[in-house]
């Protein structure tokens, strides 16, 4: 398909702002059902009008930076993730294409400025993604006619997945766009539906505005009205001294001052980290800014301009904090960026007055145009633009509030950005709707990362250090770390261990090339084969799980906390040292993904370890029919396993045995032997490995996991 046989442009899409996020305590199905269905239509529309800035083939496939997937990926990624989210909540049964949901399931997090990923997919074809895409919408939009639907929608209703996926892919609107921008000027075109701003003037000079003092309460609750991602949920209050703020954001001609003194060429500006994306990346200037021979130009989405000076600069953090630094050091001020609750009383400051809950007048929700626009051009009280026209950096790293408990069905949504390296920012740009544009959101990104941002500045002595990220508290992780890297308890040994040691004992002689490590949790296992396997790949669904792996693989050590009792907890750290296994680190990976719904790259194993995984699957016979494709000839299939089959894990009607058939008993591994004794011959009987999981001091499970040793045949 060439790109252009996309839909005409506009012919989905107005030009009107988006609808902003509903509220879902609406009482009257009939309306609400409406409503859903305008706000999935118009951003399902909106984000496919994006992509229609396209200009040829080539864009669709080409990276436009070495760190993300093309925007083929993206195309399909948001339309995915419904189905996904969908099949978690049962609000559908089947998958729609089972092999591009595993093609677009997981997206790139760009953790690193050199971070290359150079592998190879094999992308489907732009109709063929189009075409799955027109599914989805189908999809979607009959479960918002059809569905049963009981009001209100909360956290826990099924129906959150849908309000979900539209937020998800809201997201991905803004962040699509600034790959679009960062693209070559080649492969885009102009789009009626995404013209920028055509005011410009001369940059009117920044002042400092008080701020006094005042509280913070930060937080929403179940009760919520409106859709939140679990980060925003929970408590935390704070005192907040008084300081002053910029009046404006920091406008491009305000940055070209510290671009002129060499501010990209004085390392004392930059911290360590700063200085070492700054050298690698070779900056000399913002990423957007362009030198012509007639002057700076500015880059926007699908056209370059003549540098309009009083707009907001946009920066990575790296850049702001220099910039910050610079005017500090000319101004003899302690000038710095804000914090997030100063910035909580910025926003308090600059709707003083306004009726409550009223959104304010400013460039956000595509609202005006698809662009920034000038610094001075949206008064919110003595201030500028403490909402919309471009995000802005904040000196604090993403941390959980009190509370916080990640949303069962996106459980690596917040978690992964909890290491004290992603930084929130604040207020929204031109292009954040939904949850991004609402004063409570809260996003983080790594430092380097590009985003349409920038930044304003406080003077303040005060800098009160963001309360702990890494987050290491949860019960269950804490438990699954020292269930896999901890003490041993009544004289069991370590199951994940023990485990690995049979594997390679009925591996024998045979060749010991490569391992999957399926469901491998927390990588205790996944370590220990490397011990005997030349590489060995750690898959697990949680995003949260494996990074305790990643976390050890990189050489760090595990931290956490076990509770002894009430509120008292044990203090807990292990390395691959201690366990003897830093020689390992090298040997493996860790890779999210769904068991029953794997990526092709998988295969060409000689071992593959599934533990304690079975009976956690959605459609275990589909896993169990297909996993001989990922073995050599030859290749053993290792299943551990205690049988706790549970409706919230899989369907009854899917259960592999634990219940009565023809009138007699058909156990699991009955079922097992119908399923594998296609492609696979069982060595000997299956024997039962005991493992302990300590939740406190005195409280632990003990339980007996049945294993079964499979071959594939020849």
């Amino acid at each position: 398909m060439n790109a252009s046989t996309l839909a005409e442009p506009g012919s989905r899409v107005a030009t009107t702002p988006l609808p902003r996020t509903p509220d879902l305590h609406e009482s009257d199905p009939r309306r609400m059902r409406q409503t859903l269905r305008d706000y999935f239509t118009s951003t399902f529309d909106r984000y496919e009008s994006l992509f229609e800035t396209l200009a040829v083939d080539a864009a669709w496939y080409e990276p436009p930076i070495t760190l993300r997937h093309p925007l083929i990926f993206y195309y399909g990624h948001t339309a995915t993730f419904f189905v996904n989210k969908l099949l978690l909540t049962r609000l559908i049964e089947e998958r729609i294409d089972p092999h591009l949901e595993s093609v677009f399931a997981v997206g790139v997090d760009e953790m690193g400025w050199d971070d290359l990923d150079d592998t190879h997919y094999d992308w489907p074809g732009i109709a063929e993604v189009q075409a799955y895409r027109d599914k989805v919408r189908a999809l979607v939009l009959r479960l918002i006619d059809e569905a049963p639907l009981e009001l209100p929608i909360g956290w826990d209703h099924p129906w959150w997945a849908i309000v979900m996926g539209i937020e998800h892919e809201r997201i991905h609107l803004e962040t699509s766009s600034v790959l679009i921008r960062q693209h070559k000027l080649a492969y885009v075109k102009p789009h009626p539906a995404w013209r920028p701003c055509m005011q410009s003037g001369e940059a009117p000079e920044n002042t400092l505005v008080k701020v006094p003092a005042g509280a913070v309460a930060l937080g929403r609750d179940i009760s919520s009205a409106t859709y939140g991602w679990d980060n925003e949920y929970g408590r935390h209050a704070a005192e907040v001294p008084a300081f002053e703020a910029s009046r404006q954001l920091v406008s491009n001609r305000e940055f070209l001052a510290f671009v002129d003194d060499g501010g990209y060429v004085q390392p004392e500006y930059w911290d360590e980290e700063g200085n070492g994306w700054r050298e690698f990346a070779r900056a000399a200037h913002p990423t957007f800014w362009r030198r012509s021979a007639d002057g700076w130009r500015l880059r926007l989405l699908t056209e370059e301009v003549a540098m309009p000076w009083d707009w907001p600069v946009e920066t990575n953090y790296h850049e702001a904090k220099a910039f910050c630094r610079w005017k500090s050091a000319r101004s003899g001020l302690p000038v710095r960026l804000p914090t997030e609750d100063e910035w909580y009383r910025l926003y308090a400051e600059s709707r003083r007055g306004a009726p409550h809950g009223e959104a304010p007048d400013a460039n956000l929700n595509l609202a005006h145009w698809a662009s920034s626009c000038p610094v001075n051009r949206f008064a919110q009280g003595e201030f500028f633009d403490v909402a919309g026209n471009a995000w802005q950096w904040t000196e604090t790293p993403i941390y959980p509030f009190e509370g916080f408990q990640v949303h069962p069905i996106y459980d690596d949504f917040t978690t992964p950005t909890f290491d004290g390296r992603h930084n929130l920012m604040k207020g929204g740009s031109w292009i954040a709707t939904g949850n991004e544009a609402e004063a409570a959101s809260r996003y983080a990104f790594r430092r380097h990362f590009f985003q349409h941002a920038g930044f304003r500045y406080v003077v303040s002595k005060h800098l009160k250090p963001a309360p702990a990220s890494h987050y290491e508290t949860d019960k269950l992780l804490s438990e699954y770390a020292e269930f896999h890297y901890g003490d041993s308890y009544f004289g069991v040994p370590n199951f994940s261990q023990a485990l690995a040691e049979l594997a390679i004992a009925a591996r024998g002689d045979a060749p010991k090339r490569t391992a999957l490590d399926l469901g491998c949790a927390s990588g205790r296992a996944t370590f220990e084969l490397a011990r005997h396997f030349d590489h060995v790949t750690g898959v697990d669904f949680s995003a949260r799980f494996i990074g305790q792996g990643v976390a050890l693989a990189r050489g760090d050590s595990l931290r956490y906390l076990l509770q002894d009792e009430g509120e008292l907890v044990e203090y807990k750290s292990r390395s691959l040292a201690e366990l003897g296994l830093a020689d390992t680190a090298a040997k493996v990976e860790f890779w999210q993904g769904d068991a029953c719904n794997l990526k092709p790259q998988f295969g060409g194993y000689d071992l593959i370890l599934a533990a304690n995984l079975i009976d956690r699957l959605y459609n275990p016979a589909q896993f169990l029919e297909t996993i001989h494709e990922r073995l050599n000839p030859g290749g053993l299939l290792m299943i551990a396993s205690p049988y706790t089959w549970l409706t919230e894990h899989t369907p009854r009607a899917d259960w592999l045995g634990g219940f009565k058939k023809d009138g007699e008993s058909f156990t699991t591994l009955d079922g097992l032997d119908a399923i594998l004794g296609a492609h696979f011959e069982r060595l000997g009987d299956p024997r039962e490995v005991p493992f302990v999981i300590r939740e406190t001091r005195r409280k632990f499970q003990h339980t007996l996991s049945e294993v079964s040793l499979w071959r594939r045949r020849v």
